[in-house]
């Protein structure tokens, strides 16, 4: 089979010697070896202190295959800074540890010559989820799979600690450096696969090895292939790791066939687009140069590929989406957002907040203004789709609840000491004073509330869109919920955004009523629309657009009417939605 697409399908894991990862820090030296000259001395017990990354400022720890340095590890862990091995680290969050559950610590690195693009950046960004997720399957695929070519030497997974891996996105340049020495082929290629593992040491850590990725490699196969530079990178990714686990589709037919299972199976289950590199070399119809590069076909610097977003806009619920558990939006997320933006995507949030608590979370991340998410200015729905606003923030709809279902509500809260809090288009009005209407406040950045005199003053200062009990979780689901769904009849309605909160709005709306009538006004089909949500509230936002999102920390009905479930809130999963579907 190999005898097919020779060209297409190279050795991705070379023998394993001792001396491999020495040379491949070697390979990377020469790039900057005059400005650093001690770069390549061997590490003693003791690191220098590192020198900070153009980007990041953080160090990479890359432990060294040969056994002497392996002596290190045990003792005091030999390191090279990113500086040294010359290129740079993307932040990685430290993950919460679990009882007995196997620790993955995974470097994604970008080599120092490549542009500071945004896509590049954001792919690397995006890695850091998706390449533990793609180590966790394949692992649990080792335990379960009959295959017969695969070297064994990495079984049992289960005997480790931790595993290290690292990725390290490149040029043609500089994979064509390690092609060159390695397996004396003098021309780039899409990935190569670093093997450090020792099967005779016995260590508490896997040293999984390294995969090294060429972005400009990537960026023509992605074009060629008709899908996007993501798609093509996590197909690289999947397929050296396969070879680090043993995995060699050029050993022989039978090992190609096993292997190309196994990378179609981890794609499959990952939900990732494309064919397994093996497939594909073989589905591509080209000549045989199309590996060997070609002067006048290589990518200039800064002009990687950008694709075209799969959709226009983006409609994104806050609290329990874009928010995390601490009602705070997360660096990654508002990159993630705006990437969007830069990339001609806009992006309408679909709120039950107010609009003022909107724009005050946003400009914490420099998402608020005129070029931002949020302003006076621009789109939105807002408290849960009784507030709408159109183009230049004008508004296009407004409902407000029946006088007499409010004082109701507030005679109750003042008889049974439960906080109730109305919302009239940028206000806050209350009865009393009570820590959890100050948490309104502080916590999810609504207006401050107003302390009222008397329920009819209160009535009279201005008109009310919805109003919010605020309770424990059991006090909502045992006593307000039912009370008031049976109380409020057919004069309002009860939904949930949030599990201590009940919100009271008017009849015959909903958070996705205020989408359609905002799809209508600014002229955009629902096939233009990708939605993010988590809540009860968000279902019919999510039913409407041609792609809904559902947390996986939302209400089950949600995730049930919703055609994909991302990662949780407090997993950066608006960003990894946008990611994985937006572009």
């Amino acid at each position: 089979m190999l005898a097919r697409c020779p060209s297409l399908l190279r050795t991705l894991r070379p023998r394993h010697r001792p001396e491999m990862a020495r040379a491949l820090l070697r390979a990377a030296f020469p790039f900057t070896a005059s400005a650093l000259p001690s770069r390549t001395a061997r590490l003693g017990g003791a690191a220098p202190a590192p020198a900070p990354s153009s980007l990041f400022g953080n160090r990479v720890g890359v432990f060294l295959a040969g056994d002497e340095e392996r002596r290190q590890l045990a003792g005091g862990c030999g390191r090279v800074w990113a500086s040294q091995r010359g290129y740079r680290k993307v932040r990685r969050r430290a993950g919460k540890s679990k009882e007995r559950e196997l620790e993955l610590n995974v470097s994604i690195c970008i080599e120092e010559d490549l542009p500071d693009d945004p896509e590049i950046l954001s792919i690397a960004e995006l890695l850091r989820l998706n390449v533990p997720m793609a180590m966790k399957l394949a692992f649990d695929g080792l335990n379960d799979a009959t295959y017969q070519t695969r070297d064994t030497a990495i079984d049992d997974v289960g005997g480790f600690q931790s595993v290290e891996l690292s990725v390290l996105l490149c040029n043609d340049d500089f994979i064509r450096k390690l092609n060159k020495e390695w397996r004396d082929e003098d021309h780039a290629t899409d990935v190569l696969s670093m093997s450090q593992h020792v099967p005779g040491l016995k260590l508490p850590i896997l040293m999984l090895g390294d995969i090294v990725i060429s972005v400009d490699t990537a960026a023509r196969q992605a074009e060629e292939r008709g899908h996007t530079l993501l798609d093509e990178i996590r197909i690289l990714m999947v397929h050296g790791l396969l070879h680090l686990l043993g995995f060699d589709h050029e050993l022989s037919e039978e090992a190609e066939a096993e292997m190309e299972k196994e990378e179609e199976l981890l794609l499959k289950s990952l939900g990732w687009k494309g064919k397994g590199l093996i497939q594909s070399a073989y589905d591509t119809k080209t000549d045989t140069d199309l590996h060997v590069e070609n002067p006048d076909d290589r990518k200039r610097e800064g002009s990687l590929r950008f694709y075209k977003p799969k959709f226009s806009y983006i409609f994104c619920d806050m609290d329990g989406t874009l928010l995390n558990s601490e009602s705070r939006i997360s660096l990654t997320n508002a990159k993630a957002l705006k990437e969007a933006l830069s990339r001609g995507v806009k992006v309408v949030i679909a709120t039950g907040k107010a609009r003022p608590a909107v724009i005050n979370i946003l400009k914490t991340v420099d998402l608020a203004g005129k070029d931002g998410v949020i302003s006076q200015s621009t789109p939105g729905v807002f408290l849960q789709g009784l507030l709408v606003y159109g183009r230049q923030g004008r508004e296009i709809y407004r409902r407000n609840l029946d006088p007499d279902v409010c004082r109701e509500a507030f005679i109750y809260s003042r008889e049974h000491g439960i906080p109730l809090v109305a919302f009239c288009e940028d206000r806050c009005l209350t009865l009393f004073e009570h820590p959890l209407v100050d948490s309104v406040h502080t916590i999810y950045r609504e207006p401050k509330a107003e302390i009222m005199p008397s329920i009819e003053d209160l009535l009279a200062a201005a008109d009310i869109q919805k109003m919010i009990f605020l309770d424990t979780t059991e006090g909502v689901a045992t006593n307000l919920r039912p009370y008031w769904s049976e109380a409020t009849g057919a004069r309002a309605n009860v939904v949930q955004a949030v599990p201590d909160m009940l919100e009271i709005v008017p009849p015959g709306t909903s958070k996705g009523s205020g989408v359609k009538m905002l799809l209508d006004h600014l002229g955009v089909a629902p096939e233009e629309v990708m939605a993010i949500g988590d809540g009860e509230n968000d279902i019919e936002m999510l039913e409407l657009a041609s792609l809904g999102i559902a947390l996986s920390n939302g209400s089950e009905k949600t995730k049930a009417v919703a055609n994909a479930i991302g990662v949780s809130n407090d997993e950066d999963g608006v960003a990894d939605a946008i990611y994985r579907y937006a572009f």
